[in-house]
C-alpha cells in the first residue's frame, strides 16, 4: 500500500484539530497613559539607564502622559519604595514600574495599588512571594546566573579555592535569588566541589560601605582567592578595594558589573571576568509591558504575546523560580573579559 494518502490524511486531521496560535498584539501608539519608573533608589548608573531605556520607549509609543522617574534614597530604600508605591497610588498613576529592594514588605502598598486600578510591573528584582504583582520583567533566568557566577568562579580560581559572597541588601530579591542558584550550583555540580563559599556580607549598594565590606572579607579570610559581587555597586567597589590595597594578585573580584565602571580593573587583572545585560533594553522592555497593561491591550495572563518595538516579540510565562507568578523574560547576558571590555566600555 502506497503510504501517500494515509500520511495525507493524518495531515489533514492535525491542521482540522490543531490549537489556533495566540495572535500577536502590536500595540498601539499614541494612547495617554500615566506611570512611574521606580528604581531601588537614585544614583546608580544601571538605573539611569533603564530610565534611558523606558524614556526611549515612551517617545516610540508617542505616550502623551507623564512618565515620572522617581526612587529613595539609598539610605531610606526600604520606607521611601513603600512611599513612593503608595503616593503613585493615591496620584492614580496607572502603572508603577518597580526594581524592588524592600522584600515581601512592599506586598500591603502593591496590593492596595491594584485595588486603586495601578499596574504594579516589576523589573529587575521582583516581589519574592508574587503578590501584588501583574507581571515581572527578568532581565535573565535567574537560575542560569548562579551557573554563570559558578563558571566565572572556577576559571578564576582554576577550580579550587575560597570564595566570599558581596550583595546588596539582604531583603533585594533579585540578588538573594542569584545567591541561592549559585549556592545550589556549587552544591549540586561535582565540578565545582573544590570551590569553598566561606561568607555572605552585604554593602547596601553603597560604593563606601562594600569599599570596606571587601577590605573586611580579605581580614577575615587569609585564603580568600575570590570576591564575588553580584552587583554593579559592589563589584567596582571591590575591585577598587583591592587595587588600592596591591591585592589583586591575591584576590580577584568576579560578579554583576558595567564595562564602562569595570575596564581598568579587568585589564589590569583585578577582575578578569564579569557578567552583565543591557539595562537600557530592560528599561524599554519593562515600559513596553506596563504601557500594555495600562492602555488595555495586553491583559497580562499566561501565554500572552505581544511585540515591544526593536527588541522584537515576548510572551508572558509562569515564572519558574516563583510558581505561581508570570514572568516576561529578556536575556540574554554578556560575559566580559580583557578580550571585549573595551570594545562593550564605549
Amino acid at each position: 500500500m502506497r503510504p501517500t494518502r494515509p500520511l495525507a490524511a493524518v495531515a489533514a486531521l492535525l491542521a482540522t484539530t490543531a490549537l489556533p496560535l495566540s495572535a500577536q498584539t502590536v500595540l498601539e501608539t499614541g494612547h495617554s497613559t500615566d506611570m512611574v519608573l521606580l528604581p531601588k533608589f537614585l544614583g546608580i548608573l544601571v538605573f539611569d539607564q533603564a530610565n534611558e531605556g523606558a524614556q526611549e520607549a515612551h517617545a516610540e509609543l508617542e505616550n502623551p502622559g507623564m512618565l515620572q522617574f522617581v526612587g529613595p534614597t539609598p539610605e531610606n530604600s526600604v520606607a521611601g519604595q513603600i512611599e513612593l508605591m503608595t503616593t503613585a497610588t493615591t496620584q492614580g498613576r496607572a502603572a508603577v514600574m518597580l526594581s524592588n529592594n524592600a522584600g515581601d514588605q512592599i506586598v500591603p502598598s502593591a496590593r492596595a495599588a491594584q485595588e486603586a486600578g495601578t499596574h504594579v510591573v516589576t523589573w529587575d528584582s521582583p516581589i519574592p512571594s508574587g503578590e501584588g504583582e501583574d507581571v515581572f520583567v527578568a532581565q535573565v533566568d535567574f537560575g542560569s546566573i548562579g551557573e554563570v557566577m559558578a563558571e566565572m568562579a572556577h576559571s578564576i580560581l582554576g577550580g579550587e579555592g575560597q570564595m566570599a559572597i558581596l550583595s546588596a541588601t539582604p531583603d533585594a530579591a533579585n540578588q538573594n535569588a542569584w545567591i541561592a542558584s549559585l549556592q545550589e550550583v556549587l552544591a549540586s555540580d561535582e565540578r565545582f566541589a573544590g570551590i569553598e563559599l566561606v561568607d555572605i556580607v552585604y554593602g547596601d549598594d553603597q560604593s563606601e560601605v562594600s569599599y570596606n565590606r571587601a577590605l573586611a572579607l580579605a581580614d577575615q579570610h587569609p585564603d580568600l582567592g575570590l570576591i564575588m559581587s553580584p552587583t554593579t555597586v559592589g563589584i567596582q567597589a571591590a575591585a577598587k578595594a583591592m587595587q588600592d590595597e596591591g591585592m589583586c594578585d591575591e584576590i580577584k573580584v568576579s560578579g554583576l558589573g558595567l564595562p564602562s565602571e569595570m575596564v581598568t580593573y579587568t585589564l589590569d587583572g583585578c577582575a578578569p571576568e564579569f557578567a552583565l545585560w543591557d539595562f537600557r533594553d530592560l528599561g524599554y522592555l519593562t515600559y513596553h509591558v506596563a504601557y500594555g497593561l495600562a492602555t488595555g491591550q495586553l491583559t497580562g495572563e499566561l501565554g500572552e504575546s505581544f511585540t515591544a518595538g526593536r527588541m522584537g516579540d515576548y510572551t508572558i510565562e509562569e515564572d519558574p523560580g516563583r510558581p505561581g507568578s508570570k514572568r516576561v523574560l529578556m536575556g540574554p547576558f554578556t560575559v566580559y573579559t580583557a578580550e571585549n571590555v573595551e570594545a562593550a566600555a564605549n
